[in-house]
């Protein structure tokens, strides 16, 4: 099968790439097409839509030679990403997508292709959040296998980051955030955990499938505690916590049912989060960048130490 491929990186992409990889990252985009055709060529793969992309990832969908529709994901392989095909292999299907190949060289992957049709887009915020915890639940019930990062190491990281942060930081909020953020982290790290966590699991990453009705993509794997999982749900669709008009209520609403799934120690499970959000902190002291997560992390981390109503 020859490919058709005529490939047109999308401005965004290319952008996204010079600014979070610089010279690496311009290279990378600047081989992007040749490499896709060359998959496609050597895969036997033919073009079968426009490709879909988000701040690293390029997505094309494509038909294999049996006529299987499936999509291919190139992206460069860092720190998130080199674990994602041995978590994938790990879960085998089983409540996430299926990986059918991948090339260990460049990270790229072939996944069975799902439906558009996005978690988000379910109506009650309630049910979605009861359909990505017991995603979650049925994710993390698989032992990491070696070759994925482990929270120890990530969490301790971290902890070395804090005083560098703090002289940094000017802001009295972020600064409270990480404070408490790097107690609480303390108080967990001991006792890691090692489960298998998709680590990015919110309601844009989980797609419609005919095999099942919703399953997980693009996760970045993580060996660890279940509890350092809930904070990208809790982020999502935050208009639908806004409009409740009792933004602590909608959120404690939402961790308390992901817990509760989850089996998690409800304690234990806040520590994670707060560590969780310290993550983020660190990130935007380090990227000079606080619009990914303005106001979503202050908000859960008041309504997650504010009493139960």
């Amino acid at each position: 099968m020859t490919s058709d491929l005529r490939l047109e990186v999308p401005d965004e992409l290319v952008e996204s790439h010079a600014k979070f990889y610089g010279e690496a990252g311009k290279a990378w985009i600047a081989a992007l097409p040749g490499r896709a055709a060359e998959l496609m060529e050597r895969w036997e793969l033919r073009r079968d839509g426009q490709p879909i992309y988000g701040a690293v990832a390029l997505v094309v969908p494509v038909v294999r030679d049996d006529g299987t529709p499936a999509m291919l994901k190139l992206q460069p392989i860092d720190d998130e990403t080199a674990g994602e095909p041995v978590a994938l292999e790990a879960w085998d299907g089983d409540g996430a997508v299926r990986l059918l190949r991948y090339e260990p060289e460049d990270g790229s992957l072939l996944l069975e292709r799902l439906e558009g049709r996005m978690l988000a887009d379910v109506p009650d915020d309630l049910a979605a959040t009861r359909i990505i915890s017991e995603l979650l639940l049925r994710l993390n019930a698989v032992a990491a296998p070696p070759g994925v990062r482990r929270l120890a190491d990530v969490g301790a990281a971290m902890l070395d980051r804090v005083p560098d942060a703090l002289a940094k930081d000017g802001d009295p909020d972020r600064r409270r955030l990480i404070r408490d953020g790097t107690a609480a982290l303390r108080e967990v790290l001991p006792e890691p955990g090692d489960r298998l966590l998709h680590w990015d699991l919110h309601y844009e990453n989980v797609l419609a499938g005919e095999r099942e009705p919703w399953l997980a993509i693009d996760p970045k794997p993580l060996a660890g505690d279940p509890g350092f999982e809930l904070l990208a749900a809790l982020h999502n669709r935050w208009d639908d916590v806004v409009a409740t008009g009792d933004v602590p209520r909608a959120v404690q609403r939402r961790f308390d049912l992901m817990t509760e799934v989850l089996g998690l120690d409800r304690e234990r499970a806040v520590a994670w989060t707060l560590a969780r959000i310290l993550q983020n902190k660190l990130w935007e002291v380090e990227s000079d960048d606080a619009t990914w997560h303005s106001g979503f992390d202050e908000a859960v981390a008041s309504a997650l130490v504010t009493p139960r109503r």
